[in-house]
């Protein structure tokens, strides 16, 4: 069971640059297999998902982007690093967060994609995409 259809097949850029969330910029390079999470505010399942653990996850690295600022300070007690990147999205063909997309950096393609619910749906959701640990 997916929570989308196959992917569109199209290009992923290989470096995210955008803020965090205190405004510093910032660069991140894809490497390998990373999973790309859109996260927006006023919604329960990114919070959840930003305060998790991703101990189902951790096979894959993860990074967290949003096309806005923690504008209502939603995201204080987030576990994991924050990256506002607007463009990244767009690059990326993410209209509506709460979603992931798998990027292979090697082949910058986009692998799989999908609609957030929870860490333990999505690691099974590309769990066959994922190289035996």
């Amino acid at each position: 069971m997916s929570t989308f259809d196959p992917p569109r097949p199209r290009p992923a850029p290989v470096t995210v640059t955008g803020a965090l969330l205190d405004g510093e910029p910032v660069t991140r390079t894809l490497e390998g297999l990373t999973l790309i999470v859109a996260i927006k505010q006023t919604c329960d399942g990114c919070r959840d998902f930003l305060r998790s653990p991703l101990d189902e996850l951790h096979s894959v690295n993860v990074l967290f982007v949003s096309p806005t600022a923690d504008l209502n300070a939603e995201w204080v007690d987030a576990r994991h690093e924050i990256v506002v990147a607007p463009e990244v999205l767009v690059a990326l063909g993410i209209r509506w967060p709460p979603f992931y997309v798998l990027v292979d950096a090697t082949r910058q393609r986009i692998v799989t994609e999908g609609v957030v619910f929870a860490p333990s749906q999505v690691a099974s959701e590309i769990g066959p995409y994922l190289s035996p640990s």
